[in-house]
C-alpha cells in the first residue's frame, strides 16, 4: 500500500466505493487521516462501518477538508459534487492527485504517464513488460490493472507506469512525470466535455503541463501538438515530438534496428507499430540498451481483447478486439489483417449516421463481409450495404456462427465493434468473452 504522511491528521471525503475507492479509502485511513466515505450502494459501504464516517459528501459540511477523492467515472461536468465542494473551497481529487502527493515519501523513483484515445493500455503495458524484462523494478497503474495505491511502493530505481485517462488527468494537479506521453488525440467521450473537443484534447495536455523542467515530453500527435502551441506551456526540458525522436537520439542506428514488427507476435498492424514507437522512445529516455527494448517487444504477450488472437479453427483465424470501442480504436485493426469477416455494432459513439463508420470507412478494402450487432447495427448494415456483403446477426453469438459459416481458410473472423457495449453487455471486457465462449463453442 502507498502511503503519505502528509495526509495525517487531514480531512478527506471519499465518493465512490469501488476499487480505487476502497484502495483510497485504505490508504488514508493507514496514514492517520480523518475520512468521511460514501457509495450508493449499502454493499459498499459494509465493509467501512464503524472505520469511517460514513454520509453523502453532497449533504455534508465540507469546512475544513483537505480534499474531496472521486472516481473517474463521476462526471465533473453534470455531477453536483464539483460546485458543491468548491463552495467550501475544497478541492475534488482523484487518487492519482494522492499518488503524486505521496511521491516525496517514496524511495527515489521515476513516473512514467501515457495517455491518448486510443493505443494507452497497449502502450502501458509494453513499456512495463520491457522494463520488467530488462530488471528494472515496475509496475502499472492508473487506468490498467490494481489501484495505484493499493500497489507496494517500489524499490529504489523503479519506474512506476500510469495509463492516464483525461477524467483522470482532469482530477489531477501535482503529477511531475518523468516521461508524459500523448499518443493521438481524437474526438471520444465528448459528453463529458459539453461536446467540446478542444477542452477534451486540453484536458490531455494537462499531462505535459504538470511537468518540470526535467521532465521529457513525447508527443506523435504533431499538427495537434503545433496548433495548441502544447510546446510553450510544457514544462518538460526535453520535448520531443515523436515523429522526429528517432532522428534525435544518439542511438539511431540500433534504434532502425529494433523496428523490426514481423517478430513482435502480439503487436501486428500500423497502430501497433506506432504504439511500439512511443515504447522504444520511453525505453530510450530512460536508458535502456537497444538490446533490452528488443528483448520486450519480442516477448510481450499482448492484451486481453485487444488484437488478441483467440483460436484458429480449419485455418480461419478468430480474433477478439472488444477493446475497439470507436471507430479510431477500430480502424488499426481492420488494417492488420485481409479477408475480414467484420463483427460491428454495439452503442455508438459517433454522432449520427453519416459519422458513423469514422476512420473505418477507408480500411473496407480488407472487409469480406460484416455482421452487425446491437443497437447501432441496423444503421451499420445500411451504411454497408452495397460495399461489403452484409448480414443482420443482431447477437454477438449469432454473428459468430453466421462468420464461421461463411469464412474460409486464410480468412479471419474478427470482433472489433467500433462502439461501446453498453446496450447488451456490462462492459467491453465481458463482450470479449461472450466472444471468446462463442468461438470455443465451434471448436467443441
Amino acid at each position: 500500500m502507498i502511503v503519505s504522511p502528509a495526509w495525517k491528521g487531514k480531512r478527506f471525503a471519499v465518493l465512490g466505493l469501488a476499487r480505487s475507492g476502497r484502495a483510497t479509502v485504505e490508504a488514508l485511513l493507514a496514514a492517520g487521516a480523518e475520512v468521511l466515505a460514501w457509495d450508493a450502494k449499502p454493499e459498499a459501504r459494509e465493509p467501512f462501518a464503524g472505520r469511517v464516517a460514513l454520509a453523502d459528501p453532497l449533504e455534508a459540511d465540507l469546512t475544513g477538508y483537505d480534499g474531496v477523492v472521486v472516481s473517474p467515472g463521476v462526471p465533473l461536468n453534470t455531477h453536483p459534487i464539483k460546485p458543491h465542494a468548491m463552495s467550501f473551497g475544497v478541492p475534488v481529487i482523484g487518487d492519482i492527485e494522492l499518488f503524486a502527493q505521496a511521491r516525496a515519501h517514496l524511495p527515489p523513483h521515476k513516473v512514467v504517464g501515457i495517455t491518448g484515445t486510443n493505443g494507452k493500455s497497449t502502450t502501458t503495458a509494453l513499456v512495463h513488460h520491457i522494463l520488467k524484462t530488462a530488471g528494472v523494478p515496475t509496475t502499472m497503474g492508473g487506468n490498467i490493472g490494481l489501484p495505484i495505491l493499493e500497489q507496494k511502493p517500489l524499490p529504489k530505481g523503479g519506474v512506476f507506469v500510469l495509463e492516464l485517462s483525461s477524467y483522470q488527468i482532469d482530477l489531477t494537479f501535482s503529477l511531475d512525470c518523468d516521461v508524459a506521453v500523448l499518443l493521438n488525440v481524437t474526438p471520444d467521450h465528448l459528453d463529458r466535455y459539453d461536446g467540446d473537443f478542444e477542452a477534451y484534447a486540453a484536458s490531455k495536455a494537462r499531462l505535459f503541463e504538470m511537468q518540470t523542467r526535467e521532465g521529457c515530453a513525447v508527443c506523435r500527435a504533431q499538427d495537434w501538438w503545433h496548433d495548441q502551441k502544447i510546446g510553450a506551456k510544457a514544462g518538460g526540458k526535453y520535448l520531443e515530438v515523436f515523429d522526429d525522436v528517432f532522428h534525435q537520439w544518439q542511438g539511431l542506428p540500433d534504434a532502425i534496428g529494433i523496428l523490426e514488427q514481423s517478430r513482435w507476435k502480439a503487436l501486428q498492424g500500423p497502430h501497433n507499430l506506432q504504439n511500439a514507437e512511443a515504447a522504444i522512445a520511453v525505453g530510450f529516455v530512460l536508458e535502456l540498451s537497444a538490446q533490452q527494448i528488443r528483448d520486450g517487444l519480442e516477448t510481450y504477450p499482448g492484451l486481453p481483447h485487444r488484437m488478441e488472437r483467440v483460436a484458429e479453427i480449419f485455418g480461419v483465424a478468430y480474433v477478439n478486439d472488444s477493446k475497439g470501442t470507436n471507430t479510431a480504436a477500430s480502424a488499426p485493426a481492420l488494417a492488420a489483417f485481409e479477408n475480414i469477416h467484420w463483427i460491428v455494432g454495439g452503442l455508438a459513439k459517433e454522432p449520427g449516421p453519416q459519422g458513423l463508420l469514422g476512420e473505418c470507412e477507408a480500411e473496407l478494402g480488407h472487409v469480406k463481409a460484416a455482421y452487425t450487432i446491437g443497437k447501432a447495427g441496423p444503421v451499420f448494415a445500411e451504411l454497408l450495404e452495397g460495399r461489403v456483403p452484409v448480414k443482420r446477426s443482431e447477437t454477438l453469438d449469432q454473428a459468430v456462427i453466421d462468420a464461421a459459416n461463411e469464412a474460409v481458410s486464410g480468412d479471419t473472423v474478427l470482433l472489433s465493434p467500433a462502439c461501446a457495449s453498453f446496450d447488451q453487455f456490462r462492459d467491453f471486457e465481458e463482450r470479449g468473452e461472450a466472444f471468446r465462449a462463442a468461438v470455443k463453442r465451434l471448436a467443441a
